[in-house]
Parts: structure tokens; C-alpha cells; sequence
């Protein structure tokens, strides 16, 4: 049954003096306070949480023992409710619709929508990369390594034009396409909440459909995979001993992730629960795995190696993940495993030593997810395993045979083989090639 609304009329609104709110519906309500004061409210959930917001003071009709009041008239406050409803529609808190200066620029409107909307992603990964790609801001507070958007943070964010975005645009659209898109995706974002917010008018310098398709080619023609950069398989050895001469949290989870093949959103969100020390199991949930939908969506199981069991070992135990962050009961950021790889290709440049690159991508720096390639291409250059074994070490979908074989559980032991060689492979550089550095984090 529909709810009521419209509850209130001129006269109720004005004469009701029970304390408490009461619904005139969508949300809005008149609240009456002990002391006799009225006021509109319209209530609503942000991310989960109730919010208020106040829409001025409401009429009172007069008394023997008070005069009449005027106020925000019943009919005002529900238009100021049907705005903050049309707001929401748009993922926008109403709150901060008030909030939002004249002749903001595009930066500030940029730290207003992450402000906004980081309560409602997953991750801080989605927050650095946010930061990093409108605000030039790394994980950690530094400049970010590429500051796409410089350009147009400064600018008024009603003088931002196609002009503008293209020029952000076009020199990495054909080279880093998914990365383009990313950061076209979130500035037409920013432009659509300003616009919203009366902050802008007219179209979208950074709407795809209609308008910049007409200017970029489609994703499809210039990189139909983007693939994160990977170190070559035969060069792991050498990466992981430098690698392990590096102390801290953050290169303790980077050569976790790499040994167990796993994401770096895994190894970030893993707790101890997961963990099973007698079976040397680590299983991720379900709920925290990528890719596969509905009912194929089932938890990862990942065979824990000698090498990996002894990083868990070293790991704080009283912590609430297994790779706590700098922040009290918070993960350690996704971006810090980069970071890792960001520092070591420094101190080899400055050692005068090549970078750790790609070079089928143009000596393009590694990236952590690359060692998920680097591993699929060891299992098929160098061992017998079969495909559907490295497939499902990387949790990637199966045909329903494959996967109903699996779930029987007689691939565990083939994986835990699997696991070991190439944990081993990894830990075993030839002495001449490995180069000693200072270890810090």
C-alpha cells in the first residue's frame, strides 16, 4: 500500500502542538520541540545513515497565551523537499547543496564530490585513484607521479570546455586508454554534480555519447586490451630477493600477493579469520571476490606455500587485517604495493641500474597486477601444468565441468604443487644478478 502523503494542510501544520515530528510525507516533516518551537525537517538516508536536514521555522497559529508566527509556509517546505529529493535521484547529499560556493573551480569541486561519495565505495583504492587522477595527489599525501588534471583544477568549473578536457585527453588516449577513460569518466562526473549544484550550465565537455565520440576514437580501435604492465617470468628471481631486502608492511604484502598469485584488493582486505594454519588454506569470501556472479560466485581458496606462511608469520597479530595501514582498524591502501615498486625503480635509477619495466609495453614501469600475468606466462613457458590449473589460481571463471571437479577437491594438492614451484622458482636468483641495497620501506 502506497504511503500518504500530503498529510498536513495549512491549517493542522499551523494549530498541531504535540511535541515530536510529525509526517506529512517524502520525507518531510514538522518537528515540534518541548520549549513550543516548529520547525520543517526532511529526513533521508546518506550512505546508510539517517541525515537531516532543517527547512527554516514553521507557522504557529495564534493563542490566547501567544501570538500567531509566520514562517515557512507548508507548501514552500514541500517544494524544498521535493529539490532535496530530485538531489538525491542524482547521488547528491542535499546538505551539500547548501555548502557549494559561487564560482567554485574545478578542484574545488573535485575534493567536494570525493568528500561526498568516498563513504559509499568499497575501498581506498577507489579514493587514491580519485585523488590521484583529479587531484594530483599520491596515496601517502605526496604529488602524484601524473598530474592529469593540473590544467583545470585552477579554472572557474563553469569555464571548463571541450577544449580543456580534450587537452587532458588526447595525448594518453591512445597509450593509456583505460586510464583516459577513467579520468574522463570522473570529470564529466564532477561537471554533472557542479551542474546540479547550480555551480555550471549547459552540456557536458566530457560526455562520451554524442559528444566526445564524435572527437576520440572508441576504446576498441586504438587498445582493445590494455594489459597491466608484467615483469618478464625470467627476472623474478632477482625482483623478489631485492624486494625482500625492503622492510615494512607494504613490501611484506607485495611479495604475499605475488607468491599466492592473488589481487592486491585480496591481499589488502584479508583478516586472520581467513586463515586455516593447519591446512595452510587462506580462503577469500565470496563476497570479497571479483568477476564471477550469482551463483558462480563461490569463495577463492588459495594452497598457502612455506614462503608465504612465514611472511603471515612476521605479520602483527593483534591487528585488525593481516596488512594493517597507517590508520588505527584500516587496511593498508592498494596503492601502497605500487608505491613499493615506485621506490625500488627509483633507487635503481639512481644506482644506475634499469628500471623493473615491460618491455612488450614499451618499457612501460610493472605494475603489481602484472604479476598475475607474469605468473600465467611461467605456468605455460615453463612447467606442465595444465591451463584450467593456473586459471584457477587466479580465480578466474571455468567451464562448469572444470569448476564441479575443483569443488570435488581433487585439484587442491595439484595447486599446492603448483604454488611451491613457483615460490620457489621466485626465491632462488642467481648470486651475481642480485644487488644489495639498503632496506627500508
Amino acid at each position: 500500500m502506497a504511503r500518504k502523503i500530503n498529510r498536513l494542510n495549512p491549517k493542522s501544520a499551523a494549530t498541531i502542538k504535540d511535541c515530536g515530528r510529525h509526517a506529512d510525507g517524502n520525507g518531510l516533516y514538522l518537528s515540534i520541540s518541548p520549549n513550543g518551537g516548529r520547525r520543517w525537517v526532511f529526513l533521508y538516508r546518506w550512505h546508510g545513515k539517517p541525515t537531516e536536514i532543517g527547512f527554516g521555522s514553521a507557522p504557529r497559529a495564534g493563542t490566547p497565551d501567544a501570538p500567531a508566527r509566520a514562517g515557512v509556509k507548508l507548501a514552500d517546505a514541500r517544494e524544498l523537499a521535493t529539490q532535496a529529493r530530485a538531489l538525491l535521484a542524482k547521488g547528491i547529499n542535499p546538505k551539500d547543496a547548501r555548502k557549494a560556493p559561487e564560482g567554485a573551480t574545478f578542484g574545488e569541486c573535485a575534493k567536494d564530490y570525493i568528500e561526498a561519495n568516498k563513504a559509499g565505495w568499497k575501498n581506498d583504492k577507489h579514493l587514491d585513484q580519485w585523488r590521484m587522477t583529479l587531484l594530483g595527489i599520491g596515496p601517502k599525501g605526496e604529488p602524484a607521479k601524473f598530474d592529469y588534471c593540473k590544467s583545470i583544477r585552477g579554472l572557474a568549473v563553469d569555464a571548463v570546455t571541450d577544449l580543456h578536457v580534450m587537452k587532458i585527453l588526447q595525448p594518453i588516449w591512445n597509450t593509456k586508454t583505460e586510464t583516459a577513460n577513467r579520468i574522463r569518466g570522473r570529470i564529466e562526473k564532477v561537471l554533472d554534480r557542479a551542474k546540479a549544484l547550480k555551480l555550471r550550465s549547459g552540456e557536458n565537455p566530457a560526455r562520451w555519447v554524442g559528444h566526445l565520440d564524435q572527437l576520440l576514437p572508441k576504446k576498441s580501435q586504438v587498445a582493445p586490451v590494455e594489459n597491466y604492465p608484467a615483469l618478464p617470468y625470467q627476472q623474478m628471481p632477482e625482483f623478489i630477493a631485492e624486494l625482500r631486502q625492503r622492510e615494512g608492511i607494504a613490501a611484506r604484502a607485495l611479495e604475499y600477493t605475488i607468491l599466492t598469485a592473488a589481487r592486491t584488493s585480496e591481499t589488502v582486505g584479508a583478516t586472520r579469520t581467513e586463515i586455516e594454519p593447519k591446512e595452510k588454506l587462506w580462503t577469500v569470501p565470496k563476497e570479497r571476490m571479483k568477476g564471477k556472479k550469482g551463483a558462480r560466485k563461490r569463495d577463492h581458496v588459495v594452497p598457502l606455500t612455506r614462503q608465504a606462511i612465514a611472511i603471515l608469520d612476521d605479520l602483527p597479530k593483534d591487528a585488525d587485517y593481516l596488512f594493517p595501514g597507517g590508520n588505527l582498524g584500516e587496511p593498508l591502501s592498494n596503492a601502497a604495493m605500487a608505491a613499493v615498486i615506485d621506490r625500488m625503480n627509483e633507487d635503481r635509477a639512481k644506482a644506475g641500474l634499469p628500471k623493473w619495466v615491460d618491455p612488450q609495453q614499451n618499457n612501460r614501469e610493472v605494475v603489481p597486477h602484472g604479476f598475475r600475468s607474469t605468473f600465467k606466462d611461467w605456468c605455460a613457458e615453463v612447467t606442465s601444468y595444465p591451463n584450467h590449473l593456473s586459471e584457477m589460481a587466479l580465480s578466474h571463471t571455468l567451464p562448469d565441468k572444470v569448476e564441479a571437479a575443483y569443488r570435488r577437491g581433487d585439484m587442491r594438492e595439484k595447486r599446492r604443487q603448483m604454488m611451491a614451484a613457483w615460490a620457489t622458482f621466485c626465491s632462488v636468483p642467481k648470486a651475481s644478478k642480485v644487488v644489495q641495497f639498503s632496506g627500508r620501506e
